[in-house]
């Protein structure tokens, strides 16, 4: 999944940038809302994690820039207020949810795994295809009942194919999803796939030749 992050705290958000990392998000950071308005706007992302409080544009105006836009990528606003107006605000200007600093990293994982599944009701909490099974919550895949498994980047790569099993999906769309999509060579999806299929069976993800991969369905 692909994340941004709009802090002016540097500090938090290399922090949440890292955890993110590791938790196999591809994070972008921005510390200001206009750019990260400009970012949100240019580029598609799974959610976006918004501080409120940001010079030259703050995170209101940002989700009710993007809303008028006709952007709706999930925002999980941040605050270090937590008054029940602060929070019915910025709910009511288009944001999906909203976390008080300071916060659990753990919680932040999870509301933002909440959020991705939340627009589609085909996003169910286990996702499957086929024999295949992945929990994001607990990390976990198996195939045929068997646990695989599967390192960060892998698990990432196949989740976001699996959320998207119903088409097949590009490799410049998992660069851009999976990975940060700057400075990346497409061969790493390649080197990627070929890792799933080791642990997972070559069946597991088929290439659609000139279009891309697919998960077995």
């Amino acid at each position: 999944m692909r994340v941004l992050v709009v802090d002016d705290e540097r500090g938090l958000t290399r922090a949440v940038r890292r955890g993110l990392e590791a938790e196999g998000f591809a994070v972008d950071v921005a510390h200001d809302g206009e750019t990260g308005l400009e970012l949100a706007t240019g580029t598609d992302y799974d959610a976006i994690v918004l501080d409120i409080m940001l010079p030259r544009r703050n995170g209101y105006d940002v989700v009710t820039a993007l809303r008028e836009r006709d952007v709706w990528t999930p925002v999980l606003l941040l605050s270090a207020k937590d008054g029940e107006h602060d929070v019915a605000d910025g709910l009511d200007v288009g944001a999906d949810d909203y976390l008080t600093k300071p916060f659990s990293f753990v919680v932040l994982v999870a509301r933002l795994r909440a959020l991705v599944r939340r627009p589609a009701g085909a996003r169910p909490a286990v996702l499957t295809a086929g024999d295949l099974e992945l929990d994001p919550s607990a990390r976990t895949v198996t195939r045929a009942g068997q646990p695989v498994d599967l390192t960060a980047k892998e698990l990432a790569l196949l989740e976001y194919l699996m959320r998207h099993a119903d088409r097949v999906v590009g490799k410049v769309e998992l660069r851009d999803h999976v990975w940060d999509g700057t400075g990346e060579d497409l061969n790493v999806v390649e080197v990627y796939v070929g890792y799933l299929r080791r642990k997972l069976g070559r069946s597991a993800v088929t290439t659609v030749r000139g279009a891309g991969y697919r998960v077995a369905g």
